[in-house]
């Protein structure tokens, strides 16, 4: 597999930080060029799960770069063709919704519409606790918009969160790599 040059968003699925950063870092490790961009939220709120202050740090650790995470820093990765493929991991229930609607209104969203633009790939992580309620509909609506594709999902605990879905972060690579070549790995549901 050729070298990419991969936009790594996170949004604020912030359960899930410490299970993608060593998925952002693998894919550094294999000599990937990584460009971190973060919602404003994912980007600025401490939570039980911790500091946004040391997720920074450890995102800028790991890539080298500084974080994408306004508008204006967004904006031209599409005019000037900066990446690849744009990985949104994890992707909230709610930037779901903003996708499949077209609003463009956080760094995240922002720099998928602006990848958009030039036909390149994104791909869609999902961590939500409503996939299989409310953004079931934005799920769908992403799996039938050309240049999106998903990293292979599944329940997380059926028993007490049964609407609850994330994505399986042990697939991403594949996913990467498979949209970079045009496809979807299968199965999309696991």
């Amino acid at each position: 597999m050729r070298k990419l040059q991969i936009g790594f968003a996170l949004t604020g699925s912030f359960c899930t930080f410490r299970r993608v950063l060593p998925v952002m870092e693998a894919l550094k490790n294999d000599g990937h060029e990584i460009l971190p961009i973060m919602s404003f939220h994912a980007a600025t709120l401490d939570t039980r799960f911790g500091k946004a202050e040391d997720f920074r740090r450890e995102i800028r650790r790991i890539t080298g770069r500084e974080i994408i995470d306004t508008l204006q820093a967004a904006e031209p990765i599409g005019p000037k063709k900066l990446l690849d493929v744009l990985l949104v991991e994890p992707c909230t229930g709610n930037t779901l919704a903003k996708l499949a609607a077209g609003i463009a209104d956080t760094p995240v969203t922002l720099a998928a519409k602006s990848h958009l633009r030039n036909g390149r790939p994104v791909v869609i992580a999902i961590s939500s606790n409503d996939a299989l309620a409310g953004a079931a509909k934005n799920i769908a609506a992403l799996q039938n918009f050309r240049h999106l594709y998903f990293v292979p999902y599944a329940q997380d605990d059926p028993e007490e969160k049964p609407n609850s879905v994330v994505a399986r972060f042990d697939m991403t690579k594949a996913a990467v790599e498979a949209a970079a070549e045009g496809r979807q790995i299968q199965p999309v549901l696991v």
